[in-house]
């Protein structure tokens, strides 16, 4: 089944459902070289006049590399049948395997210069406009501080201009 371009304002679905207990695939890269991983921290809104997705990932995330070195990454929303997946893209680093997509049963597609992942029924394709990594001065909360990075490894945020929306059709 292939994938169809369809207007955001489209779009029907829960964000928080979506993102935090459906889950997503943050990938980047192009046709030589990719990674996916899987994220349940995000956010979609409008900043700067765009619609824009925020996505959160730690230094140590391989896929952190492909996200620093090109202007667009996507997002992948994928169906439940696909959760044994999304665990192996969440715990195994690209680093450490052979072939990431393999392992995870996935296949990568390719769109606009970078990747997503063909098993998805909902891709958004984005283009980096600002990032910045979370500091511990900037806590309100501080007890987020303590629980959420005991390690210190905070978040790099990457607000993107979501410019395609694909759903399978």
């Amino acid at each position: 089944m292939a994938f169809q371009e369809i207007a955001i304002d489209s779009l029907e679905f829960n964000p928080f459902q979506k993102i935090s207990k459906e889950w997503m695939l943050i990938t980047a890269g192009d046709e030589i070289k990719s990674n996916t991983m899987t994220a349940s921290w995000g956010g979609l809104g409008i900043m700067w006049g765009k619609n824009i997705a925020t996505v959160y990932i730690r230094p140590q995330r391989y896929t952190k590399e492909f996200v620093d070195q090109n202007d667009t990454f996507t997002i992948s929303f994928l169906a439940e049948e696909y959760r044994k997946a999304l665990n192996v893209c969440g715990s195994v680093s690209g680093k450490n395997v052979e072939d990431k997509w393999k392992e995870a049963g996935l296949h990568p597609y390719y769109v606009d210069g970078t990747t997503a992942v063909e098993e998805a029924d909902l891709v958004f394709v984005c283009k980096k406009q600002y990032h910045q990594t979370m500091k511990p001065e900037c806590f309100d909360v501080t007890e987020n501080d303590d629980k959420w990075y005991p390690d210190k490894d905070y978040h790099e945020m990457y607000m993107a201009e979501i410019v395609k929306v694909l759903k399978k059709g």
